[in-house]
């Protein structure tokens, strides 16, 4: 019976290609030079770059939920006759989860936030802003875009105006805002960031006022047309039982509208409101020329690796 266990030995295969660190090191040392150059013109460009961006400023508001911890008023009528309205067809609304969920839905939708950038006339002041003076606390417009003066955008050789789309607009808006609700107590910080410390105050401030206007109208419009709704209902029945349960959901809509009415912070409550900035958010000026440094250096070995490399194999 033939060993089959018995193969011709095979010679260990010395590869040339193989990795020496001593080589890459001392590779590295030769182009030391080649390193140190370009890290140093990163280095340059990074501090330039970074020396031309200008400061910018977030001015930060806290709110809460109006609905939050509610035990009558809105939330206890959803509670007590949500069976009754979605019997006859309708929504009571309350429940404080759904409410803020809706009102933080809406202050980052888009026909909100382009609604009230065209309120308020904020195209200029977000898309055409080259700087701050702090001096004189004025805004520096991009001429080459914007005249100040006129109060027009220009446009370039083909007659096409440089005014930013709807879509464009709301972009820039959502970059400049930050919404975040903090897990532990559900409160909610509203920022905007900006070239002007007093603008994004401004903003920040217009933005509460909005969005409980905006909520408060959309409430009071569902309340109306619950009442027509239920009302139309009452006059197609004859059933006394049905009737009384009308009554008493147009009681509560009737309550849900007076409610509405007296509430100016429908949506949210301002804990902590927005100030005007005294220290800039940005840019981090050091973090971009350590970047800088870093990247000149990756790249200036990768550069003298790659000769290294070339080198070997010729």
């Amino acid at each position: 019976m033939a060993d089959n266990h018995n193969f011709p030995p095979q010679a260990y295969q010395q590869h040339d290609d193989e990795i020496d660190l001593k080589e890459l090191f001392l590779a590295l040392w030769k182009g030391k030079w080649i390193i140190i150059f370009v890290t140093a013109i990163f280095a340059v460009g990074g501090v330039l770059y970074a020396l031309s961006q200008p400061n910018t400023y977030k001015a930060e508001a806290v709110l809460a939920s109006a609905n939050d911890g509610q035990s009558g008023g809105l939330a206890a009528m959803a509670s007590q006759f949500g069976g009754l309205a979605s019997l006859a067809g309708i929504s009571l609304g309350g429940g404080g989860t759904d409410s803020k969920a809706m009102a933080l839905a809406t202050l980052q939708s888009r026909q909100f936030l382009n609604a009230f950038i065209h309120k308020y006339d904020l195209l200029a002041p977000l898309m055409a802003v080259e700087k701050w003076d702090k001096s004189q606390n004025k805004l520096i417009y991009n001429t080459d875009i914007y005249n100040v003066e006129k109060k027009e955008w220009a446009t370039n050789d083909q007659g096409e105006s440089f005014q930013p789309s709807d879509w464009k607009a709301y972009n820039a808006f959502k970059g400049a805002l930050s919404i975040s609700e903090s897990k532990d107590n559900g409160l909610i910080n509203l920022s905007i960031t900006h070239l002007s410390p007093t603008i994004a105050k401004q903003w920040v401030d217009w933005l509460v006022i909005d969005i409980n206007a905006w909520v408060k109208k959309e409430s009071l419009d569902e309340a109306k047309r619950n009442i027509t709704y239920l009302e139309e209902q009452i006059e197609r029945t004859s059933i006394s039982d049905m009737q009384s349960v009308f009554y008493q959901l147009i009681e509560e809509q009737t309550k849900n509208l007076m409610l509405a009415q007296v509430q100016e912070e429908f949506a949210f409550k301002i804990i902590d409101p927005a100030v005007v900035p005294e220290e800039k958010a940005g840019p981090k000026r050091a973090l971009i020329c350590i970047l800088a440094v870093l990247l000149g250096g990756m790249l200036g070995m990768g550069i003298v690796l790659i000769r290294y490399a070339f080198a070997k194999k010729d």
